[in-house]
C-alpha cells in the first residue's frame, strides 16, 4: 500500500461524505474535524453509492435501503447489509489529504 494524494481539504465536506474516484477505485470521503476517512463508495448490499447518503458521527447511511457502516472499520451496522467495505487510512499534510491505497494487483 502506498499514499497517494487525493483531495484538498477544503473539497471535504464536514459530516457529508465527497464521493471520488481514484486510480479505479470509488472512494467515500468523510471529514470529522481534524480527521478524514476513506471507506469504499459501495454499499456491500446493494452497490449504491456510499457518498449520497448521510452521515452521522463515524457513521454513514445507505441512502437505498438504510444499511449502516462504521467509517473507522467499515464493518456494516445495519441490515440489510451484512458484510463490512474496504477502509482505507488517511493522514492531513497541509491542505492535502492522502489515503493508503493499494498497488496494482493488491487487495484492500
Amino acid at each position: 500500500m502506498t499514499f497517494k494524494e487525493v483531495a484538498k481539504l477544503a473539497d471535504v465536506p464536514e459530516g457529508a461524505a465527497l464521493g471520488i474516484e481514484f486510480e479505479g477505485l470509488d472512494l467515500a470521503l468523510v471529514r470529522d474535524g481534524d480527521t478524514v476517512y476513506a471507506i469504499q463508495d459501495w454499499c456491500s448490499h446493494a452497490e449504491i453509492p456510499l457518498s449520497d447518503g448521510d452521515v452521522e458521527g463515524c457513521e454513514i447511511e445507505c441512502f437505498l435501503h438504510g444499511s449502516r457502516f462504521d467509517l473507522r472499520t467499515g464493518k456494516a451496522l445495519g441490515l440489510p447489509a451484512t458484510e463490512p467495505v474496504p477502509v482505507y487510512q488517511t493522514k492531513i499534510e497541509g491542505e492535502t489529504v492522502w489515503v493508503d491505497l493499494p498497488n496494482q494487483g493488491e487487495t484492500a
